[in-house]
């Protein structure tokens, strides 16, 4: 992962405007759209400390995600009161279990993830700089199942306007990222002007929008 110390700090200082109090909705209304099974397997990169994770358990087996931040996998267990069993991975990574989750420290891209045959994505792409979504993409693909499918939720806005993160990852680079992928946008919600976050930014748009994607069989 590139500049750790970016995502470290943040956790550090609690500056954390990205994380939900509560479950996100876009969640909880649109997850059916995949065909999820209980037996399925379910990955959430870059996870934090999202209380998605504790919905998507009540609902599924088992769920992997993977978190830079040692502070924000820690904290999500304690609020939880939770007590894992804490797992050292070749001196890289940390693997937190308890019940239904597994949630790994350290970088996405050498986290040992088990293959899934769904994703979860509502922070992960829109964290990543424009450089670093491709090998993003690359290592999605390579740990989600044929036929699997993923949730994600991005931000559309002119990114001239407002530095990320989080950035605005609009359709065309998705198609782009996930070219073999059947695409399929599940509903944008567009900011009225008086929105805190165009109005605090002087935004000219800004929308949220989920997609369902699904990788072929074959």
């Amino acid at each position: 992962m590139k500049d750790p110390e970016f995502w470290h700090n943040k956790w550090a200082s609690n500056r954390i405007g990205f994380h939900l109090e509560d479950v996100n909705p876009l969640l909880i209304s649109h997850w059916d759209k995949l065909n999820p099974h209980r037996e399925d397997k379910v990955f959430v990169p870059l996870c934090g400390k999202s209380e998605d994770l504790v919905w998507l358990a009540t609902q599924h087996d088992e769920v992997q995600g993977v978190e830079l931040s040692q502070i924000a996998v820690r904290a999500f267990f304690s609020e939880h009161f939770y007590t894992p069993m804490v797992t050292s991975i070749s001196g890289q990574h940390e693997l937190y279990q308890f019940d239904e989750l597994s949630i790994y420290t350290g970088d996405f891209f050498t986290a040992p993830i088990e293959p899934v045959e769904l994703v979860y994505d509502r922070a992960a792409l829109i964290a990543l700089p424009i450089e670093m979504r491709a090998e993003y993409a690359q290592r999605i693909d390579a740990l989600l199942k044929p036929g699997g499918r993923i949730l994600l939720v991005t931000l559309e806005y002119d990114q001239s306007e407002m530095a990320g993160p989080p950035f605005a990852v609009l359709e065309n680079e998705i198609q782009t990222l996930f070219k073999k992928y059947t695409i399929e946008r599940l509903a944008t919600d567009v900011a009225e002007e008086q929105h805190p976050k165009r109005a605090e930014k002087g935004l000219s748009h800004f929308a949220e929008s989920v997609f369902l994607l699904q990788k072929p069989r074959v």
